[in-house]
């Protein structure tokens, strides 16, 4: 079986923007396949992130951005539980990472990510169980 792979926002949102055209086809083609292969795994703060972040900063259309959120509920979206924003606090405090990031890093551990795509953290980090990766290196 291939390792769940968590993505990160800054992975959807490179594979909306025109301007970074080496950096969106990776990003396309992470999402493929994890897409393909069942093992992407996304959560609920990620899709939130998402929606803000392309129609303000990238300029896509709110139905866009809406349907795009409609086809990525079909992959594994984690569900953010109190527990989880206390957990995600534990890691704050232990690493250091924004409050947000640590939340992303929590629904990594939870959801059983042996990856995490992120352009945000450094690259080949270990944190627990979830290994960080920086695809656009």
């Amino acid at each position: 079986m291939k390792e769940r792979s968590f993505f990160d926002t800054n992975i959807l949102i490179y594979s909306d923007d025109n301007a970074f055209p080496e950096k969106q086809a990776i990003a396309i083609q992470l999402l493929e396949s994890g897409w393909n292969s069942g093992n992407a795994v996304l959560s609920t703060q990620v899709l939130q992130e998402y929606f803000v972040a392309s129609t303000r900063k990238l300029g896509v259309p709110v139905e866009t951005a809406q349907r795009k959120i409609e086809l990525l509920a079909h992959l594994d979206i984690a569900s953010i539980e109190h527990s989880d924003i206390v957990q995600a606090i534990d890691i704050h405090r232990l690493h250091h990472f924004s409050f947000w990031d640590s939340l992303i890093i929590r629904m990594a551990q939870k959801t059983s990510c042996t990856v995490l795509y992120s352009e945000d953290m450094q690259h080949d980090q270990l944190i627990g169980n979830v290994r960080v990766i920086n695809p656009f290196r």
